[in-house]
């Protein structure tokens, strides 16, 4: 078979069916009492990231070098290295909701690549000199990678957020550090002594403080008592709407697994971004020169930096950490995509300007 005719037709055919599994997972979200919708929708992104899988395979040996180096090209990668790890945070997870935050996005970068990219865009073409190195794989595939855990885990914080109503509600979180449920409060003092001034701020239990009295020790009858002390934002969070148990369970369940996609997608960051440096200095003779790209590749390395600090040394965990997740999404997409359309520099593809 003619290996264009194959990639044309399995760029259409994996755009079908992401939109398709796009409506299973939402259709599967209205109506939860239909329970193969959610293997319907695992088994339609197995499929797609197995035509994206195959038109980069074609692509590869009709081209001769590893497909990533244009912006058809990256974007097929981006939907593949999205749909695998919305495969590993689905089956961690349990959870139908990921399809409902990640397929519509891997729907429309594959839309965008089929239909709106113009045909000269879409050809393989041979490689400038710059690119005829082995370090296009090792840097521009764990780039990829990299912002597709990003975006997932970005997608899975922006659920945390719907799902809770915005809501600061208190977790037994994912983080491992001296922060957050960890350090709970919990202080012994004398039946008779009186507590005055908390031991642990209120911010660092996510609106709630905890203090506990116990026995003397002498044996004379007294009982431990646990004093909940709120405060204004705890009462804040108490006047909001409760959330069921169901919500609640769910909340954790994507704030977990949105910690541990970001924990992948950090450390393949900073791999791609060294990885990066080390060929600049191979083909352009500087390991760092502030292109535009560069500039936000480094951007993006502090947010999510911050976001990983946060939670890990400060503990935090629930709206907080969910809300710089946010924000990252948005500046994942304007490293990737923005400076490479928009911006003037030696990663720009040179479209717009």
């Amino acid at each position: 078979m003619n290996l264009v005719v194959l990639q044309n037709w399995l760029d259409n055919a994996s755009f079908a069916i992401l939109f398709l599994t796009m409506l299973v997972y939402w259709g599967g979200a209205a109506f939860p009492n239909l329970p193969y919708l959610a293997a319907l929708g695992t088994a339609g992104m197995a499929i797609a990231n197995l035509c994206i899988a195959t038109l980069l395979g074609a692509r590869w040996i009709e081209a001769g070098y590893f497909p990533l180096s244009n912006l058809y090209e990256s974007l097929f990668f981006l939907t593949w290295g999205i749909t695998a790890v919305h495969l590993i945070a689905e089956n961690s997870s349990r959870s139908r909701l990921v399809g409902v935050a990640t397929a519509p996005v891997a729907m429309a970068i594959a839309a965008f690549a089929t239909m709106t990219l113009p045909s000269q865009m879409q050809a393989s073409e041979p490689l400038v000199p710059a690119l005829k190195s082995n370090w296009l794989m090792m840097h521009v595939s764990v780039m990829m990678l990299s912002y597709s855990a990003l975006m997932v885990g970005s997608l899975l914080a922006i659920a945390f957020l719907i799902v809770t109503r915005g809501q600061n509600i208190q977790l037994q979180g994912s983080s491992v550090g001296t922060g957050g449920y960890r350090s709970n409060g919990y202080r012994l003092h004398k039946a008779t002594e009186l507590i005055s001034q908390p031991p642990t701020p209120a911010v660092e239990n996510n609106g709630f403080a905890r203090f506990e009295t116990s026995s003397n020790g002498n044996g004379n009858g007294n009982t431990a008592v646990l004093n909940l002390v709120t405060t204004p934002e705890s009462q804040a969070v108490a006047s909001a709407e409760p959330l069921s148990p169901q919500r609640l369970s769910l909340a954790e369940t994507l704030d977990n697994i949105s910690y541990r996609i970001i924990g992948l997608g950090f450390p393949l960051l900073t791999i791609g971004i060294i990885a990066g440096g080390v060929w600049a200095n191979e083909a352009w003779g500087s390991y760092w020169s502030w292109d535009p790209k560069e500039t936000w590749a480094l951007i993006t390395w502090l947010v999510f930096a911050a976001y990983l600090h946060a939670r890990i040394t400060r503990g935090w965990q629930g709206r907080r950490p969910a809300i710089l997740a946010s924000a990252g999404l948005l500046v994942v997409w304007v490293c990737y995509l923005g400076v490479n359309l928009l911006g003037k520099g030696l990663h720009s593809y040179g479209w717009f300007f």
